[in-house]
């Protein structure tokens, strides 16, 4: 069972018809009985970090998520915000801590002095740094699309697999031991988008 984690703040019926489209039933759920019973869990999210952090808390899923995902080593996939809740911390509107599965913090893109403009939305070549399970049948430098303002720094830079480059780089992807993460939205990203949603899913 592949259940989409639902606190609120993610685009959850895209996600979803996307996961569909390859031939699978998604749960969209966040009662403990589904989290439990799944098999992969994909964690997405639009909005600000604050308000993720503090609609998991509200549910009362954290210590939950944290049994499965760091001690079960249950596969989840995080999108966009998803992935940035993963960190140990952001700074997006104050401080706020984070999930802390993985050593990265969240931190404001900086291109003003680029002529860019904030947030950064649309279409941008992936770098694929790290061969991975996700990049399977991916070819270099495809096009998947974003929508954020603030980019996450892993400070272990073994677990970034894919890069971005919007007045500098950033990390797009990465994978630390069962988790995956992506800056991008697959869901959002066409072809190659559904490529990287079903290596996750059959691969990972």
């Amino acid at each position: 069972m592949i259940v989409i984690i639902d606190y609120g703040l993610g685009n959850l019926r895209s996600v979803a018809g996307a996961v569909r489209k390859l031939g699978f039933d998604p749960l969209i759920s966040n009662r403990p009985e589904d989290l439990l019973k799944a098999e992969k869990l994909i964690l997405p999210g639009v909005g600000a970090f604050g308000d993720g952090m503090k609609n998991l808390q509200a549910l009362g899923i954290i210590d939950l998520l944290n049994t499965q995902v760091m001690h079960k080593k249950k596969p989840i996939l995080g999108i966009c915000l998803g992935a940035q809740l993963m960190t140990m911390e952001s700074v997006e509107f104050g401080h706020h801590r984070g999930l802390g599965w993985v050593d990265a913090s969240v931190m404001k893109l900086d291109v003003r002095d680029k002529g860019l403009n904030i947030p950064h939305v649309g279409w941008n070549d992936l770098w694929q740094t790290k061969p991975d399970v996700l990049w399977n049948e991916i070819p270099e430098q495809a096009l998947f699309y974003y929508v954020h303002s603030y980019h996450i720094h892993c400070r272990n830079p073994e677990i970034v697999i894919g890069e971005c480059d919007y007045g500098g780089r950033f990390t797009a992807a990465f994978h630390q031991d069962n988790m995956f993460a992506t800056q991008f939205h697959p869901e959002k990203s066409q072809l190659q988008g559904l490529n990287v949603l079903k290596n996750f899913l059959t691969k990972a």
